[in-house]
């Protein structure tokens, strides 16, 4: 029996989601006309580049319509003029991940990709994230609220602990603060500083770095993810070579399936739709702690992002994740 598109076939055990594949029930609108929205001003305007251009690149292969706009500051005529029918949003960073855009497409009835305007705009915000992580059951590490320049006089938390912008994701500005360190990263101080006067200041979690995606209403598999450096920061995101993934995470059945557990749950706890993806860190050779840093609402698509090898694994190509994503659009989300 053939199955609607949005049944995917995930399944509970560690890795059982190799070497399936997509259902193909329910046929796409292929006259549907999607505006891919890439690029903007944020920090990671390249990534955000790279990752419209491969899924415009999907879609066109497909059959779709396409037409990618370069977001400015005119986006909303942009989209007057291009008259789409879906808005795939690849942006990373604000204003595409914060709900800002959201607002837009709600007002302008755009259906949209991804999560929607509260959701978006609470991911963005790593206290009001935790906050609700904290209601939902999902751990996360002790954490202070601080302006730049105070967390630059004077250490807030016993070292090793890490220092963030609290509105930023792919890791641009963030600092591990060490114990050999006597004072904390002075890069605080610089006037031309740009990821704003509020920051988080987190204990740090030694061990391994992980990370799970939901699609849907179901969780993937889990990656552990190796740094080419001590840190998983920006370049080791992006640069090939950058860090190594290894899929399936080695990790105890009960870790790997708490780890999927807790992705979905951080995903719902925000009122997330469509594709999210949570980062954690785990103490392996210590406490076993488990933690969950954030969840991305906008995740990379580029040739070295996570969700996509993560959908690979699953048996799912990357022009069926884009598919996906487009026929997933709507508005209220």
């Amino acid at each position: 029996m053939a199955l609607p598109l949005d049944v995917l076939p995930f399944v509970d055990s560690i890795g059982a989601g190799a070497n399936q594949s997509l259902p193909k029930g329910r046929q796409p609108d292929m006259t549907k006309h999607v505006a891919v929205l890439m690029g903007g001003w944020s920090a990671e305007r390249d990534v955000s580049l790279r990752s419209g251009a491969a899924c415009a690149a999907a879609l066109t292969r497909l059959g779709y319509r396409v037409t990618g706009i370069d977001v400015t500051r005119e986006i909303a005529a942009a989209l007057a003029d291009a008259k789409p029918d879906v808005a795939l949003n690849m942006l990373h960073g604000r204003p595409g991940e914060d709900g800002t855009l959201q607002g837009l497409l709600e007002v302008l009835g755009i259906a949209y990709s991804h999560s929607g305007v509260m959701a978006s705009a609470l991911a963005m915000r790593k206290d009001f994230t935790k906050t609700l992580f904290r209601a939902a059951g999902v751990p996360v590490a002790e954490s202070r609220i601080a302006s730049r320049l105070e967390a630059a006089r004077r250490h807030l938390m016993t070292p090793p602990y890490v220092v963030k912008p609290i509105a930023e994701g792919s890791s641009v500005g963030v600092t591990i603060v060490m114990p050999e360190h006597s004072h904390p990263p002075q890069e605080l101080y610089r006037d031309d500083w740009p990821f704003g006067d509020t920051v988080m200041v987190e204990r740090y979690v030694p061990g391994k770095e992980l990370t799970c995606a939901v699609m849907g209403d179901r969780a993937l598999d889990v990656i552990e993810i190796v740094p080419a450096t001590r840190f998983y920061d920006y370049e080791a995101k992006y640069a090939t070579g950058g860090s190594k993934h290894l899929l399936p995470a080695p990790l105890l059945p009960n870790v790997y399936q708490e780890v999927r557990r807790l992705t979905l749950a951080a995903h719902n706890a925000l009122g997330c739709r469509g594709v999210s993806r949570a980062d954690f860190r785990y103490d392996d050779r210590g406490t076993g702690e488990l933690v969950c840093l954030e969840v991305n609402t906008q995740p990379g698509m580029t040739e070295t992002s996570l969700v996509p090898e993560l959908a690979a694994y699953a048996g799912i190509t990357f022009d069926e994740l884009v598919r996906w994503m487009v026929e997933d659009a709507s508005t209220d989300r």
